[in-house]
């Protein structure tokens, strides 16, 4: 049995960053803490809009589950009392923390993988801005192995021949949030290829994907929005080549690691990728990104001031989490 607790916390942006549906200054992340008297386990996680979710909805589903988890319930009792979304990450990795303190063994281990975790090269992110503002941001980290790009529709093309003209040495992957029409993918997708674009994340809306299963791909076509734990995959056949996971979509690192086979058995590749959050959410994230194609983990470099014993990057490469932090 343990012990519920949950925090508000707000983290400041470096500078704001904007995506196809708007712009932020600052990551506001809900965090649980299980105590049991003696171990303290800790899980974050960042609610999302576009998903009907907020910061108020998030921590009334945990004040839900308070009881239960002080009545016994335990982290394999979570996956039904909570649905996957951000409320569930924050609790099961809470669990999966306190797990790992009360066995005094790490995550990984506890979690059946088969070998403890390596440094990953993370993607670093472009916000959406003029051509010329994310030129210059590109030449700023045109020393950073791999950029991606927030897009939105009209004019992403001249954005992404700025940004390769500025990074000319970067792997370019792109992303717009649902942003673009049935008519955008067929123009640009060949004219990215071109500029070296090898990947496309969640170019349509995922209530209005279907084109993708008639439209030629050149790039690999990554489903984000359209894929959250392992009941999304058979929705994907035939328009996506790639999945996106993002613990705070399956609802924990739980689900994610199960999520992470049935797309590998399904033939899809894997992207792990984030909200908006601090170290604390990117830590069990790093178990699920090991062997990924594509890693997506740079929230806390967007950060201002990132918490205390945060993830350490050097670079583009991010480290496991010591466990002062998580796991």
């Amino acid at each position: 049995m343990a012990t519920l607790s949950i925090r508000r916390e707000q983290f400041r942006l470096a500078q704001v960053f904007t995506i196809s549906r708007g712009s932020r200054t600052h990551a506001e992340v809900v965090v649980v803490e299980l105590a049991d008297g003696g171990h303290r386990g800790r899980g974050e996680c960042v609610p999302y809009a576009r998903y009907g979710e907020s910061v108020d909805s998030v921590v009334a589903q945990i004040e839900g589950v308070a009881a239960a988890v002080a009545g016994g319930a335990d982290r394999m009792a979570i996956q039904s009392l909570l649905p996957a979304g951000a409320a569930r990450n924050a609790v099961d990795c809470a669990f999966w923390d306190l797990e790992a303190k009360r066995a005094g063994q790490p995550v990984w281990k506890l979690a059946g993988l088969e070998k403890a975790p390596g440094p990953l090269t993370t993607a670093y992110t472009l916000s959406l801005d003029t051509p010329e503002k994310m030129g210059e941001a590109a030449a700023a980290n045109s020393h950073r192995p791999l950029l991606k790009i927030k897009l939105t529709g009209e004019g992403d093309l001249a954005r992404v021949e700025a940004i390769r003209a500025n990074a000319p040495a970067s792997r370019l992957i792109v992303d717009a949030n649902e942003g673009w029409s049935e008519a955008h993918f067929p123009e640009y997708a060949p004219k990215l290829a071109a500029l070296g674009v090898v990947m496309i994340e969640q170019p349509l809306h995922a209530d209005r994907d279907g084109p993708l299963a008639r439209i030629e791909r050149p790039i690999p076509v990554c489903a984000d929005e359209a894929c959250h734990d392992r009941h999304s995959l058979p929705h994907l056949v035939g328009k996506y080549d790639l999945v996106n996971i993002k613990l705070d979509k399956t609802g924990g690192l739980t689900e994610a690691l199960e999520l992470a086979r049935a797309a590998r058995a399904a033939g899809y590749g894997i992207m792990v990728g984030c909200m908006i959050g601090t170290s604390l959410a990117m830590a069990p994230a790093v178990l699920v990104a090991q062997g990924a194609e594509f890693v997506d983990l740079d929230a806390p470099l967007l950060l201002a001031e990132d918490r205390a014993n945060g993830l350490h990057y050097d670079g583009s490469i991010v480290h496991p989490a010591e466990a002062a932090l998580w796991g």
